[in-house]
Order: C-alpha cells, then sequence, then structure tokens
C-alpha cells in the first residue's frame, strides 16, 4: 500500500510517500481501504516532534488519526461490521493509528457506520473536530440550553462546528472571528460575532457560562474576564493549559483542560446531525496523499477555514 511515513523528527521535508505492506489485523480490528483522512495541526505538531510524539513510541510512524473508508476484512472475533460497510472513525488517539495510508487497520469499537447522507470527505474530516468540540461543550463544559457559551476561534475546524453543536443545544452562541467570517458564522448560528482584531471580548460580553478556548495563552487568560462566577472555561491547546488553569485559579474561574477521546457512540450522534442537515462541516480544501507536505504547509499558516482533507 502506499502511505506517507516519518524516519525522523522534523519539518515537511522528512515526510516520504512510499510504500508500504498492508497492516494486519489483530483481534477486535477491522481492516479499511481508505478514502480520505483529516488533517489536523495535531498532525504536523508531531511529526516535528511536538503534540503526541510522546505517545507513538519508536520511528518510522505514519501519521493521522481520522478516516473514512470501505471494509475490506474483519477480524474473526467482530460481528457488528462486515466486508463491504462504509466506515468512518477517529482512533487510537493520541497512539500511533496510521490514517495517512490506503489501507488502516481499525479497533471495531472506535468507528462508525457511514450515514448515506455524509460524504466521504466530511466523514473523514468529522471525527478529530467534531468529537472535541462534543467533548469540549457537553462532556467538560456541561452545556445546557438557554446558557451562553463563548466560543474562541470560532471560524476553525473545531470553532465551527462547536458554534451549530451549542446553537443545536439551544444556547446563546457567540463567537470570535476575524470580519470576513462574521456573516458564515451567523449563518451557522452564532448569535454575536466579535472581531478578535480590534474589540476586546471583555468590553461586549461578561457572565457566560462557558468559553471554548481554541487558542490559549494571553487569549484564553483573558477570556476568563467573561465569565460568571461558577462558569467553566475549557482549553484545547495542551502547550498553554497550565498557565490557564493557573489564572483561574487565581479569578476563581474552573478551568478545564481536554484530550479528544475516540468514541464511535458520539460519532453515530455527529453523523446524524450532519445526515438530518443540523451540522455542516466545511471542507477548506482537499490534497492527494502524496502532496500530503502541501496540506501541511497550509495548516500551519494558522488561517485554515474549516478542515483540510486527503484523498487516497
Amino acid at each position: 500500500m502506499k502511505a506517507i511515513q516519518i524516519s525522523k523528527f522534523g519539518s515537511i521535508e522528512a515526510l516520504t510517500y512510499t510504500e508500504l505492506a498492508k497492516p494486519e489485523l489483530n483481534a477486535g480490528e477491522v481492516l479499511v481501504k481508505n478514502h480520505a483522512a483529516g488533517v489536523n495541526p495535531i498532525d504536523w505538531k508531531t511529526c516535528s516532534g511536538g503534540g503526541a510524539a510522546p505517545f507513538i513510541g519508536d520511528l518510522p510512524f505514519i501519521p493521522g488519526w481520522e478516516f473514512a473508508g470501505i471494509i475490506d476484512a474483519v477480524a474473526p472475533d467482530v460481528t457488528e461490521f462486515k466486508p463491504g460497510d462504509e466506515v468512518f472513525g477517529f482512533i487510537r488517539f493520541p497512539e500511533r493509528a496510521g490514517c495517512y495510508a490506503e489501507y488502516v487497520a481499525a479497533p471495531a469499537d472506535q468507528i462508525s457506520l457511514r450515514p448515506e447522507g455524509l460524504p466521504v470527505e466530511a466523514a473523514a474530516g468529522l471525527g478529530l473536530a467534531g468529537l472535541t468540540a462534543w467533548q469540549a461543550l457537553f462532556d467538560k463544559g456541561d452545556l445546557k440550553a438557554s446558557q451562553q457559551v463563548v466560543i474562541l476561534a470560532g471560524a476553525g475546524g473545531v470553532g465551527h462546528l462547536a458554534v451549530q453543536l451549542a446553537k443545536w443545544m439551544g444556547a446563546r452562541v457567540i463567537a470570535t472571528a476575524s470580519p470576513e467570517n462574521h456573516t458564515w458564522l451567523s449563518s451557522l448560528g452564532a448569535d454575536l460575532v466579535i472581531d478578535y482584531h480590534c474589540e476586546d471580548l471583555t468590553d461586549q460580553v461578561n457572565n457566560v457560562d462557558l468559553v471554548i478556548d481554541a487558542v490559549g495563552g494571553a487569549v484564553g487568560i483573558d477570556a476568563l474576564r467573561c465569565v460568571k462566577p461558577g462558569g467553566t472555561l475549557v482549553t484545547l491547546p495542551s502547550v498553554t493549559k497550565d498557565e490557564v488553569i493557573a489564572a483561574g485559579k487565581k479569578m476563581k474561574v474552573t478551568v478545564e483542560p481536554i484530550r479528544v477521546e475516540p468514541s464511535s457512540e458520539q460519532l453515530d450522534r455527529l453523523a446524524g446531525l450532519y445526515a438530518d442537515r443540523k451540522l455542516q462541516l466545511l471542507i477548506a480544501d482537499t490534497y492527494s496523499l502524496e502532496n500530503t507536505a502541501e496540506a501541511f504547509s497550509q495548516s500551519q499558516t494558522g488561517k485554515v477555514k474549516g478542515k483540510l482533507i486527503l484523498t487516497i
């Protein structure tokens, strides 16, 4: 099979498009002929030696944690799926998963059937960002209908899904974004969109129940000032979580860090919302597998609107 692999940590020049043996199946796994994979900042951060690098073991390493494809074979103990099933998943995170490849060995309990109303490319990009948004809003943030939530970086992969999920829950949604994304975010359900370039969030918003901080650092710390007593800020970037948590303690605001976890049940919920047209995933761009380096370069700009997808 064709795959993207790194043999040493480094820049995007370390990525190699190569030929490898198909993965062998262990108990509880299915072999998926992969059609698409999602690209996320954690992928290139890990390949550079950061991100999830401490969890992946010895090199070489095939990046990628989310995919969509067709089951080619199943282990003898797998009964819930069969060859020919269209599936998608977010698997094994933060350990190695190998989704930047033509074939993926996936744990059967971390994948879901892809409904007809969910296109392959969207399914491949829905896992990490969708589960992050879901778990930040509902598992960590305990968001309820009629509450107020602020979503920092609302136009990003996680952010634009969080806006829609919060609105679906019945919350009042406030997002930060560049001016060119305000109309779009309003169409997704944001009640108020703030230009983070020239507007101070805390001048316009206060007493909110929940903040989803997809930026971290000074931006996340500043957002603590708009959280009401007893409210919560969920901070996504792991590199700055400790400083945001420390600032929250001083201000008596609960700060919850998050590491997204695979969940087939939550994938089913997200897929159902997409198929019912209550959730949409913006695909910013698609690249062929051999052009992964170009996708990484675009992701590294930090200005991607929506998700990047590799087609395989």
